[in-house]
């Protein structure tokens, strides 16, 4: 399937591991020119070297969008080149793991910044070119820890529920305007960041520094989905890709889980 991607140029922030970085190799095989994002030069350059020896086109911003000035370097570097015609907020930290009660609101503060005030910059940075220009699309990757909320990471788990509310309110606000607003909600996947998970699990209950075990616990106990395994950054990509195309005018204020049906629910 063509996804008429071709011409199209995209920011997907915190590509260099993990779910971010299989976005932006997803989108550059599709045609579009890919900016990729990171706070690490070295790392950023390895997801630009990959997404050139499939024959895309990628450039390289650096910055923390945590903060404002990092974020206003990011958007000017950004801007040198041109419009951003699809905006992958996608970068955010985990937090502690430590229970509810540990980080106290310090860490929810900073998690907010970095989650949620990080897109809410890009958003208003980037947003207008698109409006000016009739077509845009602005994906926001949020978790299943929004709906099935996990008591090791509350402060996460309360800052993708608020990227999601934050698209519905988006996508209105956009209407009418060839942009659509979306969020793509992966359940738990096979990515670094779950690595670390599966390793305090395995020590908070007595397995060592065995992962490996911690992660088949996980899957048929606290994690158990009806397809019986975890999904591959691969996969979030392709759907996120087929959001961002021109295909999916009619996806708007929506938020797609990719989780197997970890979710109970059918809303």
């Amino acid at each position: 399937m063509d996804l008429q991607l071709n011409g199209k140029r995209a920011l997907v922030t915190g590509s260099t591991s993990g779910i971010g970085q299989a976005i932006a190799i997803a989108l550059a095989a599709e045609g579009a020119t890919v900016v990729v994002h990171g706070r690490d030069a070295e790392r950023a350059k390895a997801t630009a070297n990959v997404i050139a020896a499939i024959g895309g086109a990628a450039t390289i911003v650096l910055g923390d969008l945590a903060h404002e000035a990092g974020a206003r370097m990011v958007v000017a570097a950004v801007e040198a080149s041109g419009d951003v015609d699809i905006l992958v907020n996608n970068a955010a930290a985990t937090g502690g793991d430590e229970g509810w009660m540990a980080g106290g609101p310090t860490e929810w503060l900073d998690l907010y910044n970095t989650n949620v005030t990080s897109a809410v910059r890009l958003i208003g940075a980037l947003t207008p070119a698109m409006r000016t220009a009739g077509w845009g699309r602005v994906i926001q990757i949020g978790s299943a820890a929004h709906p099935c909320p996990l008591p090791m990471r509350a402060a996460y788990s309360a800052t993708k529920a608020a990227l999601s509310n934050l698209t519905v309110s988006l996508s209105k606000e956009l209407a009418g305007t060839g942009v659509t607003a979306n969020t793509i909600s992966p359940g738990p996947a096979l990515t670094d960041g779950f690595r670390d998970l599966a390793l305090t699990f395995a020590r908070h209950h007595g397995m060592g520094d065995d992962a490996d075990a911690a992660t088949r616990a996980l899957i048929s106990g606290p994690l158990a989905n009806p397809s019986g395994r975890l999904a591959e950054p691969h996969e979030i990509a392709a759907l996120t890709a087929l959001v961002a195309s021109p295909l999916s005018a009619s996806i708007n204020g929506a938020n797609l889980r990719i989780d197997g049906g970890f979710t109970p629910t059918v809303n």
